[in-house]
């Protein structure tokens, strides 16, 4: 459950809210703050889905809005109707291998769209009571780029290396230029990688499931060595509520599960495969010839880590959701939710799978 928002908060708006960190955040607001009202944006593209909004839609505090945020002008029309006091700014293009094959569509999203909701709340804030306005901007950990050792903290100097985490550092920089120019009040919040329901098929965990159960190969990049730290997607959304509770405007705060050191992508994949086999009664055994390495992804950074005592401190935040348990359950979610697996795996979501995974490592495997 989240904290109950101040009194004087009474509507807020999430952008990308159909999407799988926003939906699932716009359902424990829904949950844990009743009388305040969520208002979800979202242009509905490969990424969002309104089967994700089912619980939120039968909420009395709930109204959907289509609208994309590269169109400036389709932006102010959709939000002139209501009065936001609280903006978590969710919508970007996350995924790097479509960065990599269309970077112009991720840089017009995740900067161009950014601008334009900016310069939305710049002109509606202006002569308005800012005391309690808040606008939280999430971002991610890869502006940073890869680190050997050590964590990564919000004064470390970015070093996007891929399309994608440049143009999240672009919107990153009109975020605080925003707030230090105009007094906007910002925030900026950076996570390690989430993990939970719902999450867009493309990504490692729903990938690897959809593909175990359907006997097909498992496409892991390179030598799968990579290293990340999952955060369950309870515990995100948790820290960004809490940074727009608690957080001082202006500042940012860094979200991460404390597993930086230990955990490779393939060692998810084999605790996949080892949760697969079991919900299919065979031995894992028989799986594990599923594997199949892959040419490493272009610019693939090795290590992401973040220190999160800054948001233990400020915030009172820390994760709640252990590694194996959370994991174990979000692999069952996807094992016991098949119309839903169906309902995201649309001709779009093929096609970026033939053009990202066709090519064996060495050309031979």
């Amino acid at each position: 459950m989240l904290e109950r928002a101040p009194s004087q908060v009474k509507q807020i708006l999430v952008t990308g809210g159909a999407g799988f960190i926003g939906s699932n955040f716009i359902d424990l607001v829904l949950e844990s703050n009743h009388g305040v009202s969520v208002v979800c944006l979202d242009s509905l593209s490969y990424a969002g889905n309104v089967v994700n909004l089912e619980s939120a839609v039968k909420h009395p505090n709930f109204a959907f809005v289509k609208a994309d945020l590269c169109d400036g002008d389709g932006l102010g029309s959709a939000l002139d109707p209501f009065d936001f006091d609280w903006v978590f700014h969710f919508a970007a293009e996350t995924h790097v291998d479509r960065s990599i094959h269309e970077p112009k569509i991720t840089v017009m999203t995740n900067v161009i769209g950014t601008l334009n909701l900016l310069e939305y709340f710049r002109g509606h804030w202006l002569n308005e009571d800012q005391c309690h306005k808040r606008l939280v901007h999430i971002s991610t950990d890869e502006v940073y780029g890869s680190i050997q050792d050590g964590l990564f903290s919000e004064t470390s100097r970015y070093k996007p290396s891929s399309p994608y985490s440049a143009s999240k550092a672009g919107s990153d920089h009109l975020v605080t230029a925003y707030f230090t120019t105009f007094g906007l009040p910002t925030l900026t919040t950076w996570c390690t990688n989430n993990y939970g329901p719902r999450q867009h098929p493309e990504k490692l965990i729903p990938l690897m499931t959809i593909h175990a159960l359907e006997g097909k190969p498992l496409p892991v990049y390179g030598d799968g060595l990579q290293v990340r730290d999952w955060l369950h997607v309870h515990d995100h959304a948790a820290g960004v509520w809490q940074t727009a509770l608690r957080g001082k405007v202006g500042e940012g705060y860094c979200f991460s599960g404390g597993l930086e050191s230990t955990v490779t992508n393939l060692d998810v994949v084999n605790q996949i495969l080892g949760a697969v086999s079991a919900h299919l009664k065979v031995e894992k055994s028989e799986l594990d010839g599923l594997i199949t390495h892959v040419e490493d992804r272009l610019g693939h950074d090795r290590r992401y880590a973040l220190d999160s005592r800054k948001a233990a401190a400020e915030l009172g935040w820390t994760p709640k959701v252990p590694f194996q348990s959370g994991f174990a359950k979000t692999v069952e979610w996807y094992l016991n939710n098949p119309e839903w697996m169906r309902e995201v795996q649309g001709t779009d979501y093929k096609d970026w799978l033939s053009r990202n995974y066709s090519q064996p490592k060495g050309g031979h495997q």
